[in-house]
């Protein structure tokens, strides 16, 4: 269980922690330490009023490749974290320097966690009422002191421009820090950028993380983790609806690896934040 005894809150940093991404196919990836990114997410609640969180696996990548809207989304994120164990690999596979996987289903209990000790609220938004309430339910009983500014489960149909400002509304007047949006990839991703500088938070897809969080889903063994084998154990779970997005974009994902290195493409050039 996670405990409210944590060490003296840092102070928000005049420079973000972060300021660096890197090309990776044709994607923009952060690049810095899990505590970096943890770091950046508050310093981006602290200084910017509105802004968006990607977390990159291969699933986003390929996206990215096949669509270049979308690709304008993930590049224009304020940070886009390495989520997958192979995004990271190949990070220090053309850039030489060891990368920190920093997946969503991590980084959201120890933003929780943070969030509590810097006085900072959050917002749940997407999936079902009943993950809402199993997510807050686990986040009341580790975090006693966490403000959760709110929760809302929105339809599972497009909205009417009167109903996405009420939702708009209803956030903002929350007071939250930090958004955490699990719609699901790419939706989430769209309906952050659709909605920078309308919702007055830090906003972070987070997919997958509601669901192992509040304990309705297992992961694999760190092991496991550490060889990048959870699309295995989710494609076992879901097979009808993941078997395409896992074995046709993981072979993709492949098959684009191998171009990019037999052109002799090694270490690419940096884009500054």
């Amino acid at each position: 269980m996670l405990t409210n005894t944590l060490e003296p809150v840092q102070v928000i940093a005049a420079e973000p922690p972060i300021r660096v991404k890197r090309k990776l196919l044709n994607s923009l990836i952060s690049a810095g330490s899990f505590d970096d990114f943890v770091n950046q997410v508050f310093w981006l609640a602290e200084n910017k009023y509105s802004s968006y969180v990607c977390f990159a696996n291969v699933h986003m990548l390929m996206e990215a490749k096949q669509d270049a809207a979308f690709s304008e989304v993930l590049n224009n994120a304020d940070l886009a974290a390495p989520d997958g164990g192979p995004v990271s690999k190949l990070m220090k596979l053309l850039y030489g320097e060891s990368q920190d996987r920093v997946p969503g289903m991590d980084l959201l209990p120890r933003l929780l966690q943070e969030a509590q000790a810097r006085g900072k609220s959050v917002f749940f938004y997407g999936s079902t009422d009943d993950v809402l309430q199993a997510v807050a339910a686990r986040a009341n009983a580790d975090l006693p002191d966490l403000r959760i500014a709110g929760t809302y489960s929105p339809p599972f149909r497009q909205l009417s421009e009167e109903e996405d400002q009420e939702i708009i509304r209803m956030i903002n007047s929350s007071g939250a820090d930090l958004v955490f949006v699990a719609l699901g990839c790419p939706k989430q991703e769209r309906w952050m950028a659709a909605h920078k500088g309308k919702v007055n938070a830090c906003m972070l897809g987070v997919g997958q993380a509601y669901m192992t969080y509040a304990g309705l889903e297992k992961r694999l063994p760190q092991w496991a983790r550490d060889l990048s084998l959870e699309w295995t154990y989710r494609l076992w779970q879901e097979p009808r609806r993941l078997w395409k997005r896992y074995l046709l974009t993981n072979s993709l994902f492949v098959f684009e690896v191998m171009k990019l290195l037999a052109k002799g493409k090694g270490r690419h050039s940096e884009s500054s934040n």
